[in-house]
């Protein structure tokens, strides 16, 4: 049913529940499967920039983010799932990450898309938002929601 399946990672442990229902998927459905990090850096251009060193941020960010994919592509190649990994870098100031992933999920182009979700409800989910809902949300493609523990 699915034969491209992209799952979001950030090195939670909810994002360590959908990364390995994604594999499971993978496995089973004999599909491809495409694990996404998505980098803001604009974040670095808005904390002072004049007093910090942009690059050595930016390029701090980008090796863990890497270090995110590679332990994740590690966990899928193990169980013998054709994998490859995205690291998508916002560098627009109006972009969300959950617009990222839908945006990532479009170009690839998946058929599903897997990502974790912590559940937050009331206040704490009015003010800090809910990646996983944004992209549910934006997603053209299926989205499969894993809660957290």
């Amino acid at each position: 049913m699915f034969k491209r399946i992209l799952v979001a990672v950030d090195a939670s442990e909810t994002s360590d529940l959908a990364l390995q229902a994604a594999i499971r998927l993978a496995s089973e459905q004999q599909a491809s499967l495409r694990i996404a990090h998505v980098i803001d850096t604009t974040d670095i251009n808005s904390m002072g920039a004049e007093y910090l060193d942009q690059s050595g941020m930016l390029e701090s960010l980008t090796k863990k983010g890497q270090s995110i994919l590679d332990k994740a592509e590690a966990a899928a190649t193990a169980a013998g799932v054709a994998v490859e990994t995205s690291l998508v870098k916002i560098e627009a100031m109006n972009q969300r990450i959950s617009e990222a992933i839908a945006n990532e999920a479009e170009a690839w182009p998946a058929d599903l898309i897997v990502i974790g979700t912590h559940g937050r409800r009331g206040l704490t989910r009015l003010f800090l938002g809910s990646v996983a809902e944004g992209a549910a949300r934006l997603a053209t493609k299926p989205v499969l929601l894993i809660p957290g523990k």
